[in-house]
């Protein structure tokens, strides 16, 4: 159990059996009265964020949380196949869990699991940059020359994100899976 003078930005909590992530913390200390904690904290599952004020004397819970290196092994219909390479156990993973990380996918990629209770409940890449070819996307318009114009583009998956005028298909870029957005031009295949 934490107390609410453990709290701190990135503390993962418990709350009613749900798992939080703090994500602001300031404390605060009324001339009368006395010290509380206002939290804004993150719900690992649901990925919403709420206010929270906790006094000195809550007991905050600490949750069951597990974090393993997977690969990426295949798709099987609508689950996407990851195998730990040390024990060779399978997770099946559905694409809501999965979310836009199923676009950013290729064989053998390493991801993180974050296991709360048993359940996959979050993924993130062990690199966060990707490299995709882009496969279609219309071509810029010359004399369109103003600081960060954009235009849509597509990769081999599908997945769709904003490039600058000069990408051009078969341009290979590089992608944040974290946020899914373009980071530069690595080259042409």
């Amino acid at each position: 159990m934490y107390t609410a003078s453990d709290l701190r930005k990135g503390l993962k909590i418990e709350l009613d059996g749900v798992p939080y992530e703090v994500v602001e913390f300031n404390f605060v200390k009324p001339g009368k009265g006395q010290a509380m904690y206002k939290c804004r904290i993150k719900n690992l599952i649901t990925q919403t964020t709420q206010d929270r004020t906790f006094r000195e004397v809550d007991q905050i819970g600490k949750p069951d949380l597990e974090e393993r290196v997977v690969q990426y092994s295949y798709e099987d219909g609508h689950h996407y196949v990851f195998t730990d390479p040390h024990t060779f156990e399978e997770f099946h993973l559905t694409e809501e869990t999965l979310g836009d990380a199923r676009y950013f996918l290729s064989d053998n990629v390493e991801v993180s699991l974050l296991i709360h209770n048993g359940r996959v409940i979050g993924v993130e890449f062990v690199k966060p940059f990707v490299e995709k070819q882009i496969v279609e996307t219309e071509p810029g318009v010359r004399g369109d020359t103003a600081t960060n114009v954009t235009k849509p583009a597509k990769i081999d998956t599908g997945y769709e994100l904003r490039v600058p005028l000069f990408i051009d298909v078969g341009d290979v870029v590089r992608i944040d899976t974290r946020t899914g957005e373009y980071v530069e031009r690595v080259g042409r295949r």
